[in-house]
Formats: C-alpha cells, sequence, structure tokens
C-alpha cells in the first residue's frame, strides 16, 4: 500500500486551508456557512448588547427590515437608551441579559433594586437614565412599565440578535447581580462589602445564553436567535492583567461560549461578526484610538449579513452606496461622542481641592 495514498484531509473544501481561503481566494462571505438565509425577508428584529451592537440597527433599517421599538427615552441620553427596542440601554455579558429576562419574568428581583441619592431614585441596572424616579412609588411604575415594554418587543420581534461585549463585570456581594457599570463611575457608590468583580469564563457565558434563549422563547416560541461578539477591545480591565492581555481572554472566552452554544442549542446562530473586523484582510476597520470600528469594518459586517439574506441589502447603484456610508459615518461619530457605560471606567480621578 502506498503511504500516504488516502486521508480525510483530501475531501475537504478550500475552506479548511489557510492557504487557499484565506493567503488566497479570501471571502468573508465563507465565513459564514448557514445554509438557511440568517435575515429572512418578514424578520421583525429586536437586538441588545454592547455598544457596537448600536452600529448595525441603523443598516438593519434602510434594508427594509422593521426593527422593533417598543420604549421611548429622551433621544438626547448620553448612555443611548433610546437606540434599542427597549430602553435597557447596553447589556454587556450574557448573564447580565439572563438576569434581565428572568427579572421580567419575574424569576427574580435582586437585593439591590434601587439607590436613593439626593432627591432621585436611581436604577442600579439602568443608571444613566435622564430622568429617573423621584420617588419609591414611581420608580416601581416606571420599572414595570420597563418590564412590560420588553415583554412586548421579544413578543413582537422574529429575530433576537445579541452582541456579546465583556466577560468581566461588576456585581451585587448579596446575590450576583449584574450591574452594566461598577457602582460609582455613573451613580451610586462603590462599597467592596457589597460590591465584586467578577470575570465569567466560557462556561458559564454559555449556560447564560442557554438560557437567556430558553427565557426569549418562553416569551415568543417563534422567535430566533442570532449572537456576535463584539470586535471592539476592552476599554479598562479589573483582572489585573495587561489591557491587550484581557481582552484577548474575554473575546476567546465569548466567541468558545458562542460557539458551544451554537452547537448545543438549534434555535441560536452565530454570526461572525468579530472574525471579520478582526481577521487579517482587516486593514483599516478600526479608527486612530486601535479601538472603535470604523464605518468600513461595519459596512463589511452588514454586507456579509445582507448577502445571507431573503431580502436586498438596499437598492443597487453608487448613490444608494454612498448614502449608506454616509450614514455609517453619522452614526459612528454619534457613538464616539456618545458615552458607553463601560467608557466611564476611564474617566481621570478629579482634582483634590
Amino acid at each position: 500500500m502506498k503511504r500516504g495514498a488516502s486521508h480525510p484531509y483530501l475531501a475537504l473544501p478550500d475552506t479548511a486551508f489557510w492557504s487557499r481561503s484565506v493567503a488566497r481566494g479570501y471571502d468573508a462571505q465563507a465565513l459564514v456557512g448557514a445554509e438557511a438565509p440568517l435575515l429572512r425577508a418578514d424578520d421583525r428584529i429586536m437586538s441588545a448588547g454592547s455598544c457596537f451592537a448600536a452600529n448595525i440597527i441603523p443598516f438593519f433599517e434602510s434594508a427594509g427590515f422593521p426593527y422593533v421599538r417598543t420604549e421611548c427615552v429622551e433621544e438626547a441620553d448620553r448612555y443611548g437608551y433610546h437606540l434599542y427596542s427597549a430602553a435597557y440601554g447596553n447589556i454587556y455579558t450574557a448573564r447580565q441579559l439572563r438576569q434581565m429576562l428572568e427579572r421580567v419574568a419575574g424569576d427574580f428581583r435582586p437585593v439591590e433594586d434601587r439607590w436613593a441619592i439626593d432627591e432621585a431614585v436611581i436604577d442600579p441596572f439602568r443608571p444613566g437614565l435622564p430622568d429617573p424616579a423621584g420617588s419609591d412609588e414611581e420608580f416601581d411604575l416606571i420599572l414595570a412599565s420597563h418590564h412590560e415594554r420588553i415583554r412586548e418587543a421579544i413578543a413582537q420581534a422574529s429575530l433576537f440578535v445579541f452582541t456579546l461585549g465583556l466577560t468581566e463585570a461588576w456585581v451585587s456581594r448579596a446575590d450576583g447581580a449584574v450591574f452594566p457599570a461598577c457602582p460609582g463611575t455613573i451613580a451610586g457608590a462603590f462599597d467592596p462589602d457589597r460590591h465584586a468583580f467578577v470575570n465569567f469564563r466560557s462556561g458559564e457565558t454559555r449556560d447564560d445564553l442557554i438560557a437567556a434563549v430558553r427565557l426569549l422563547k418562553r416569551f415568543n416560541p417563534a422567535i430566533r436567535v442570532m449572537a456576535t461578539v463584539s470586535p471592539v477591545p476592552l476599554v479598562a480591565t479589573a483582572s489585573g492583567a495587561h489591557v491587550q492581555r484581557a481582552t484577548a481572554y474575554s473575546k476567546a472566552a465569548l466567541r468558545a461560549a458562542c460557539e458551544e452554544t451554537a452547537m448545543d442549542c438549534p434555535d441560536l446562530v452565530y454570526f461572525p461578526a468579530y472574525e471579520i473586523v478582526t481577521g487579517p484582510h482587516s486593514a483599516g476597520f478600526f479608527e486612530a484610538d486601535l479601538r472603535s470600528v470604523s464605518p468600513a469594518g461595519v459596512q463589511a459586517v452588514m454586507d456579509v449579513l445582507f448577502r445571507h439574506s431573503d431580502r436586498p441589502a438596499r437598492p443597487a447603484g453608487e448613490r444608494a452606496a454612498a448614502e449608506a456610508m454616509r450614514r455609517a459615518r453619522e452614526l459612528s461619530k454619534a457613538l464616539s461622542e456618545r458615552e458607553c457605560e463601560e467608557m466611564a471606567a476611564d474617566r481621570a480621578p478629579p482634582e483634590a481641592g
């Protein structure tokens, strides 16, 4: 018998080999590999996630996909609560998403569910809301309405897009409730006896994702879920590691969790936005700060997604393409001027005196 005459690699497609599908002949479309369209022509989209998730919303709308919105907040709000389907703001970790859905379902009520500061009652899980409650009674009414708006959005949506951004979080020591920002950075006061740092592992994130999908299906049995990983590096880390090393861990853990969830959960698919923006062919997809994704990077992500859709991305022609890029630049500028909760961790301390 001739040595090496036959082996499993001989039957594999070009996409299985770096030399044939990355070093030459690279096509980002091949990263998806989904048989069925990721987007259906009649999809109504709901989304949540990190700051990067806000970038993709106008692209869905300009392509003709209805974006579900059930709760309105003052558009000038500093932290972008008005951008999403309901006013939950940025959701950075799978645990944060899971707990929000558990609260909406009535399965979880955090011990530290409000902060009384001066004349206001602040929601620790939406600390940057521009118009906080003035009393406990008003707080309860606002929160109940908010949870109802989330339920309505889930019921109306056919596709839930979730962009995972972080593994690091600050939690309540009492019950593990995840805050969107470290207490004291936006509102409240940090107390080491009440607040702790956590860095979720990939297995924990996988379990949280599976639980979140089950909760979404509980509200809407027909809903589908698409998970992505934000390519935006951490703005700061409390892990003790260099921020670049902490970013590498966080993104690797999130990426592994998404893949494993997609293997185990038929109602969730993974879309490779992270790979498109950070891959070896992605020169120019980050701004000068080496952190913010450029409009060209967002456009590249959405181009791949829309090509795996039943609906054309946008009308053909140079004018339509130029208009889409203009909208991308405007959104990118607006997001850079608006603060994500995560950015509050990078503020310099006030000067004494």
